[in-house]
């Protein structure tokens, strides 16, 4: 058995950090993941391999793959090698995890021959996520940006996308990378009860179209929370940014910049340690890239 599906999903950053509330929002930018599902005769064997690093755990990509096919009650007669490849960095805030669910979910079922919504595509790479352990309110918003594009403000628990936005696609992201990684399994959550209010005022603003100051004031309140310093934030601020803030649980930082702003940022930047990844909003939805066998 050789038949292969590959699919795309791309990247984003956070809006609204929905680990304090379960609402959130975020908004896709152009990074990517893809991932490649090859059907086995081995029967509920799910073999993962992550070809950008190696040494991340698979456990995210093979859950995803396992859950559809069970979905479909064909874990039985077939299993699946799943590979992805991605330039977003991993346990950093850049929705990694997110992405590579989307790609694996999508390949997973056009692999099978199975059809799915948009919407259930999503809700199974969730659910699987969710088994995997690697989030904590499920990321329905990163996974909607993700799939989806543009900015979206979901409510995670009930799974719902409230509010759907195009920001002016003539901005650009840059987005600050330090050297160090933070995995989901590693935040605390007791000090995200002390920001409830203030993360539920930042949700309020976005679904009244304030986003840009949502991403900056959430930033902070989050930062604050996991004890991050603040201080490339200000000065992208102070060198012209629209708006700037920590994406996810960090500990990357998104700015949102003027095409004119960006080298006086790039400069601000510079005195930080890690590297800038420049990119741009993403407006297009998660899909197949082929089929082979």
């Amino acid at each position: 058995m050789s038949k292969a599906a590959e699919a795309v999903s791309h990247g984003a950053v956070t809006v609204v950090n929905a680990m304090a509330t379960g609402k959130g929002a975020a908004l896709g930018v152009k990074l990517w993941t893809r991932a490649k599902v090859t059907l086995t005769n081995q029967a509920g064997s799910f073999v993962g391999r992550n070809v950008t690093d190696p040494e991340e755990d698979t456990l995210l990509i093979e859950t995803v793959a396992r859950h559809v096919f069970q979905r479909f009650k064909v874990d039985r007669r077939f299993g699946a090698i799943v590979e992805t490849r991605s330039n977003i960095p991993v346990a950093v805030g850049l929705k990694s995890s997110s992405a590579a669910s989307n790609a694996v979910a999508l390949a997973s079922l056009k692999a099978l021959g199975k059809k799915a919504t948009d919407v259930q595509i999503v809700k199974l790479g969730v659910e699987a996520s969710l088994q995997a352990g690697v989030t904590l309110t499920g990321a329905y918003d990163d996974a909607c940006a993700c799939y989806f594009g543009g900015l979206v403000a979901t409510d995670n628990k009930q799974r719902r996308i409230i509010k759907r936005f195009r920001p002016d696609g003539r901005l650009r992201v840059l987005i600050r990378v330090p050297h160090r990684k933070k995995y989901t399994s590693q935040v605390d959550p007791l000090p995200l009860k002390k920001i409830r209010s203030f993360v539920e005022i930042t949700y309020q603003e976005t679904l009244r179209g304030n986003y840009w100051n949502s991403l900056t004031l959430n930033g902070l309140v989050y930062s604050k929370a996991f004890g991050y310093d603040t201080r490339a934030v200000g000065e992208a601020l102070s060198a012209g940014a629209v708006a700037a803030g920590l994406s996810g649980k960090g500990p990357a930082i998104a700015a949102i910049v003027r095409a004119s702003e960006v080298s006086g940022v790039l400069s601000a930047w510079r005195s930080f340690s890690g590297r800038v990844i420049q990119t741009s909003f993403n407006f297009q939805k998660a899909k197949v890239l082929g089929v082979a066998g």
